[in-house]
């Protein structure tokens, strides 16, 4: 249970505009943007952000960024950004081959 109650997704208008970017994502909105909402001058920089990071543009295709956000929450233990990273990866092409041996990244040939 979270310790502040994320706001309902049409709480802010703008924030609900730039969130669906997490629907095409995650397939919906994560509750740290909906409880961010609180500040919407926060929560859309914080979607823009991500959208500006994630963006499809350039060598490194979605999936791999997504692959490597998951790597990152895993290091640093973080369960919800692991949870996140490795459905968008999911929806966003990496194979099963390549999640089952992200570990191996260096040396493995999915990659």
């Amino acid at each position: 249970m979270p310790l502040i109650t994320p706001l309902p997704s049409d709480y802010d208008s703008e924030t609900k505009k730039l969130a669906e970017f997490f629907n095409e994502t995650l397939g919906f909105c994560p509750n740290s943007v909906l409880t961010m909402q609180r500040r919407p001058e926060i929560s859309k920089a914080f979607i823009n952000l991500n959208k500006a990071v994630m963006s499809n543009k350039g060598r490194v295709t979605s999936a791999l960024k997504r692959m490597i956000a998951w790597v990152s929450s895993n290091s640093t233990g973080c369960r919800y950004c692991q949870a996140h990273a490795i459905r968008a990866a999911e929806r966003y092409g990496a194979k099963q081959e390549q999640l089952d041996n992200i570990w191996n990244f260096r040396t493995h040939d999915s990659f």
